[in-house]
């Protein structure tokens, strides 16, 4: 059975959904980085399948329509989900979500937002300093202590946009 992660009011496929990994399978001989796999249904008759793709040199819109073009024509083959769904193909924005172990790695330093499954020393949301992850945790510097957090207990984590104090909009 497929774990998900909420996120934004869809569900985040986790790094080892079977969903995750075709797209991957698709994705990276491509040269991109899958970032993750997001599922949204809309009611009884329609749903979205947003898969957000990343490149060290930025995301450009054909890089989107080539992603889409070559996904699409696996989705097709494979049917991995039930009924009809647009696929979205995406840049992960700003607030970047943190899927697979390599990304709490990758971003420590990084200030961000983590939603827990169930709470922790009484606390499901959290927002700090990612430290880093090993072994299966991600330790977080929230609320004057560091939080050390199982992978599998986090429902969605995200970059938080790190502007300057300094910076206004004229």
């Amino acid at each position: 059975m497929a774990q998900f992660l909420f996120l934004k009011g869809g569900f985040m496929q986790s790094a080892d959904s079977s969903l995750t990994k075709l797209a991957l399978g698709v994705i990276e001989p491509m040269g991109f980085e899958l970032v993750g796999v997001e599922f949204f249904q809309h009611g009884a008759h329609g749903a979205t399948l947003r898969v957000y793709i990343d490149h060290e040199q930025g995301i450009t819109l054909d890089d989107c329509t080539a992603v889409s073009h070559q996904l699409s024509g696996v989705l097709d083959v494979e049917d991995p989900l039930p009924g009809h769904y647009d696929l979205e193909v995406s840049s992960p924005g700003i607030d970047r979500p943190l899927v697979f172990p390599e990304h709490f790695t990758r971003f420590a330093g990084s200030r961000v937002r983590i939603r827990l499954a169930e709470k922790l020393d009484g606390r499901r949301k959290l927002e700090g300093c990612l430290k880093g992850y090993a072994s299966g945790v991600v330790t977080l510097d929230a609320d004057d202590r560091l939080w050390e957090i199982p992978l599998n207990s986090i429902e969605s984590a995200r970059l938080l946009a790190d502007f300057p104090a300094s910076a206004t909009l004229d």
